[in-house]
């Protein structure tokens, strides 16, 4: 070998050490950097004219493992849902108020109960009642504080939901441009570790906010694509575009789309479920389906809540009785069907409980095709002129005539009245101790034979969700002007949400859907109704019950005469005695009892069967105490998980100092020996010239 040989080949390999240094260097200085890989030299053997001559040294390359990066970026996403849905469950939680703590929910509906049962130890004083009374509006004024605080949950939902589509459209972004730098430093044959670093620390933050694919390509870029399939990112950068409505909540949001960036257009690819994954996959479950079952639950419990109050209330008077009784709008017309079995007794007595005069309605007596002004006509001609009923929008009213008198309405003690599982007077509303503006606060008792009672041209926009929040399909039902109940469950059943399940009606006149046994768990709101039957101003959602929405719970209230006056809870309940006995007595506290023993009985709730209230309450409580405690310990496994994929991929691309230090050692070693190389060579150069002297 000829002495320039040896001497290439050892200025090579003081090359190669000087470069193995530089890389020991590099890395010692970022031992603490999250997300930095080593650095290692790529050595070669130099071969020229067939004869081995040194090392080449290439450019610094990253020692990284792709399988544990991705298995990193899989369990970002799922530590992203975790976190967000747990901590938005514990702020929900907390709301309900701790069990046995002396305020909250639980609070509230305890002290009705017991509210309830001490009236009727104490002769029903005006104290106990007034507690009663304030108590039930307490338990009301914490449910529509809940659903009011579970709509602000939403939005603030709503608001992270616009937080994190502008987060990830940064990112991508970011991505799309250190592609570039790779793939250009790639091509030309230089390094790119500093830039792939860069762009492993941004895939790790955008796979917890959504669930991504990365896949490597040969120039050095990266394509995305999220958990469905779709495209974010290949040579072109895709952007998501959402009009975030801010910190409100709506009844229904629109869909996340994925356009180009360059030019602006639509892909055709939406984004509308909790299948995306990640921190926005949790923010829209949340929002579309976990929020809004507790608002509809809240729904429910107010309704079962009502309805064992005014069970009793309308079954109960007040002694004096009061002048008139005025119930709520039904959403009925006098031509409607009547509907109603059993019997009921309507009188007018004196202040002191004298009857006056009284007529019992027998509703199986006046037949199946008997009217509301059917039975407003026989009130009026059995009371004789001592009262008059009237039925105007949708609103039965009793006035006793003669002064001091007072009307009163009682059940039949063998055959109760009932339509819908309602007596007479709790149907129409006549003396509810519970009322609220926005619904009739029981069942319909609407057949599939009666009219619906919409005119043309009215809507009401259906969407069915599945089990993840997503959207499955919509359908906005025209019902056809003259047509009847049953025409618009036919509607419905060959709509597209048909598809997924099967509408009916049950006895008590409420639309139910029955999902498919492959969407389970999917349920249905209303966000839009523009219907109104016969003008009496009660929609198509008010009237059929079809969701927990209609439930009329941000408008409830005691009655604020009752409030004002604890006199006006009638307790007393009306005697089937001949005119001129006591028909009232202003001892009679049955009504108290009645209370406690309604409240402990079960209340029929449509889809959601039969429950008493507090074992609804119970019910609702413990699954949102479940459900924190689920999410949390899911939290834990996901950190768990994550920290685990972490450490795994730190420790097999992060910098080990020993391991540093060792091949320090071993490349100054290498140095050494290369001068050494060097200094022989030299050597043997001043010996051949002196020889040649």
């Amino acid at each position: 070998m000829a002495l320039n040989d040896i001497l290439g080949t050892a200025i090579s390999g003081l090359t190669a050490a000087q470069a193995g240094l530089r890389s020991v260097s590099n890395n010692i200085a970022n031992v603490g950097v999250a997300g930095y890989a080593r650095e290692r030299v790529s050595l070669t053997t130099g071969v020229v004219a067939g004869q081995v001559s040194g090392v080449v040294v290439g450019e610094p390359t990253r020692v990284a493992d792709r399988f544990l990066e991705a298995t990193v970026y899989t369990r970002a996403g799922d530590l992203g849902r975790s976190e967000v849905v747990s901590n938005y469950l514990d702020r929900m939680q907390a709301l309900l108020g701790q069990p046995g703590a002396s305020s909250g929910l639980p609070a509230r509906l305890d002290a009705v109960s017991a509210s309830a049962v001490a009236m009727t130890g104490s002769l029903a004083s005006t104290q106990t009642v007034a507690q009663f009374t304030n108590d039930v509006q307490d338990a009301i004024t914490s449910m529509q504080q809940m659903d009011n605080d579970v709509s602000q949950l939403r939005a603030d939902v709503e608001s992270e939901v616009g937080y994190s589509v502008d987060k990830i459209n940064s990112l991508l972004q970011r991505i799309h441009d250190l592609n570039g730098t790779i793939a250009q430093a790639t091509g030309l044959g230089r390094s790119a570790g500093g830039a792939a670093d860069q762009r492993m620390s941004a895939l790790q933050e955008l796979s917890g906010l959504m669930q991504v694919t990365i896949r490597d390509q040969p120039d050095g870029r990266v394509s995305i694509e999220t958990g469905n399939g779709q495209t974010l990112l290949d040579k072109r950068l895709r952007q998501l575009s959402y009009p975030s409505s801010g910190s409100v909540s709506q009844a229904t949001y629109p869909p996340i789309e994925i356009r180009l960036a360059q030019p602006d257009a639509a892909t055709g690819d939406k984004i509308d479920s909790a299948a995306i994954g990640g921190k926005l996959g949790g923010l829209l479950d949340l929002r579309d389906r976990a929020l809004p079952a507790v608002q509809e639950q809240l729904g429910t419990l107010f309704t079962g809540l009502s309805q064992a109050l005014n069970a009793v209330s309308n079954a109960n008077s007040t002694v004096p009785p009061p002048a008139s009784l005025t119930g709520r709008n039904s959403g009925l017309v006098g031509a409607d069907r009547l509907g109603f079995t059993g019997a009921a007794t309507f009188a007018v007595t004196k202040a002191d409980g004298t009857l006056v005069a009284s007529t019992k309605i027998d509703f199986d007596a006046l037949g199946p095709t008997a009217t509301v002004d059917d039975m407003v006509n026989a009130i009026n001609a059995g009371l004789g002129g001592a009262g008059t009923a009237s039925f105007v929008n949708g609103t039965l009213s009793i006035s006793a005539t003669g002064a001091g008198n007072g009307v009163a309405v009682g059940q039949d003690a063998t055959k109760p009245s009932a339509r819908a599982g309602q007596g007479v007077s709790q149907f129409f509303g006549l003396n509810d101790l519970v009322r609220s503006d926005s619904s009739s606060l029981v069942p319909s008792g609407l057949a599939t034979g009666d009219p619906h009672g919409f005119a043309a041209g009215e809507t009401a926009q259906i969407v069915l969700r599945d089990s993840s929040g997503r959207a499955l399909t919509s359908y906005t039902l025209s019902p056809a002007a003259g047509g009847t109940v049953g025409d618009m469950v036919n509607d419905l059943n060959a709509s597209p949400l048909a598809n997924f399940g099967t509408f009916s009606l049950d006895d008590a006149g409420r639309m139910r859907f029955q999902p498919s046994a492959n969407v389970a768990g999917a349920t249905l709101s209303i966000p839009a109704d523009s219907t109104n039957r016969f003008g009496t101003g009660r929609s198509f959602s008010q009237m059929m019950n079809l969701t927990g929405a209609s439930s009329g719970l941000g408008m409830a209230e005691v009655r604020p005469e009752i409030l004002a006056d604890p006199k006006k809870l009638g307790l007393a309940q009306l005697q089937d005695v001949a005119v001129g006995a006591k028909a009232l007595g202003s001892g009679d506290t049955r009504g108290a009892t009645a209370f406690v023993n309604k409240l402990g009985s079960a209340i029929d709730l449509g889809k959601d069967g039969k429950s008493t209230v507090d074992a609804f309450a119970s019910n609702l409580m413990g699954r949102i105490g479940l459900d924190a405690s689920q999410a949390q310990g899911r939290l834990a496994d996901a950190s768990a998980r994550s920290a685990d994929a972490i450490n795994r991929r730190d420790s097999f691309a992060g910098v080990n100092i020993d391991e540093e230090l060792s091949q320090m050692v071993v490349l100054q070693n290498s140095y050494s020996a290369a001068a050494r190389v060097i200094t022989t060579a030299n050597d043997m150069y001043d010996t051949l010239l002196g020889m040649l002297r």
